[in-house]
């Protein structure tokens, strides 16, 4: 076993049947995966904390499947839209994703484990019983430390395998935090905060404008909107979203509100095109596509970071946002 790492039973793993589906595996439960040690990782496909956990979890899930690790996803979704199935299945498959997923829309596995947090990870061994957890990003060597102590502990022998190697790149890559001032911002009437048009917020379609200075963590609307309990939606072409920030890495969770749907968009930061400081999901010129429901990486600036203002137009109607988030 692992040298240093004292590992307390914290309960048994809860039961599945729950789920509302399974993507990449039959159902499965606790007592089928007696003999095996189990992580369990708690995820909702557009969440930024997640995504940049991704890595080492696929890369576990490869690496140690063959010495008896399964890594279970449930699939416990934040926003509506994230309830689709094909929304899901989509993302599975443009993620990599090959190990079992449960989906868990009505909440009920989120509510046996009595968690409360997107990523968490749990850590079970060949017995059933959660011997570690970890809610949020990092401590990644840790937990694959726990990983192997508990393989260990269920007979496989590591002493010839090396740690896993995680090369993440894209809205994958860690976060610069040593640079990130500007926090996870909601837009919907339910949790959004820091809006800055002078205009109120309405549930029906409304004319708003971009005040002449932003406040740093502000954001505004300009054009035609209508304000919803998750999102803005956007109600004439044209319609713009501001907002100013403190970060290597802007993204926004956003789609079309009609599946199928598209439009075009053009970013700005401080009035000119992103250049350099381009994301994942627009070119130099700040031009790109929304057409899945998902987060967008939409500006990762070169150093040195600084106060900026960015600025995204719709080129139709239909569109919607939820959240920006940075990194």
């Amino acid at each position: 076993m692992t040298a240093g790492l004292t590992l307390r039973a914290e309960g048994r793993m809860p039961a599945l049947d729950g789920a509302t589906g399974w993507l990449n595996s039959e159902p499965l439960t606790p007592e089928a995966l007696r003999g095996r040690v189990v992580v369990v990782d708690f995820w909702t496909y557009t969440c930024i904390n997640w995504l940049r956990t991704l890595p080492y979890v696929r890369a576990w899930a490869d690496g140690y499947r063959d010495s008896g690790l399964v890594v279970l996803g449930v699939h416990t979704p934040e926003f509506s839209f994230e309830h689709d199935i094909g929304n899901v299945r989509q993302a599975v498959e443009s993620m990599g994703i090959t190990y079992p997923v449960a989906l868990d829309s009505d909440y009920a596995i989120w509510q046996a484990f009595a968690n409360h947090y997107w990523p968490a990870l749990y850590f079970v061994d060949a017995t059933g019983r959660i011997r570690h957890h970890v809610f949020g990003e990092g401590d990644y060597d840790r937990s694959e430390r726990v990983i192997r102590e508990l393989l260990a502990e269920a007979g496989a022998d590591l002493t010839e395998q090396p740690l896993v190697a995680v090369a993440a790149d894209g809205v994958e890559a860690a976060a610069d935090w040593d640079d990130l001032a500007t926090g996870e911002t909601y837009l919907g009437s339910d949790r959004g905060t820091g809006f800055a048009s002078p205009e109120p917020r309405a549930d029906q379609r409304h004319e708003y404008t971009v005040p002449s200075r932003l406040p740093l963590d502000h954001w505004a609307l300009s054009g035609n909107w209508t304000t919803g309990s998750e999102a803005v939606v956007l109600d004439e072409a044209g319609g713009r979203i501001a907002f100013r920030f403190h970060a290597r890495d802007l993204n926004l969770v956003m789609g079309p509100v009609t599946r199928g749907a598209s439009a075009s968009f053009r970013v700005h930061l401080d009035g000119r095109p992103p250049g350099a400081a381009h994301g994942a999901d627009v070119d130099e010129q700040g031009d790109g596509v929304v057409a899945d429901q998902r987060l967008y990486q939409l500006i990762r600036q070169p150093l040195p970071i600084a106060d900026r203002q960015f600025e995204i137009e719709f080129s139709a109607p239909g569109m919607q946002a939820e959240v920006f988030t940075f990194g």
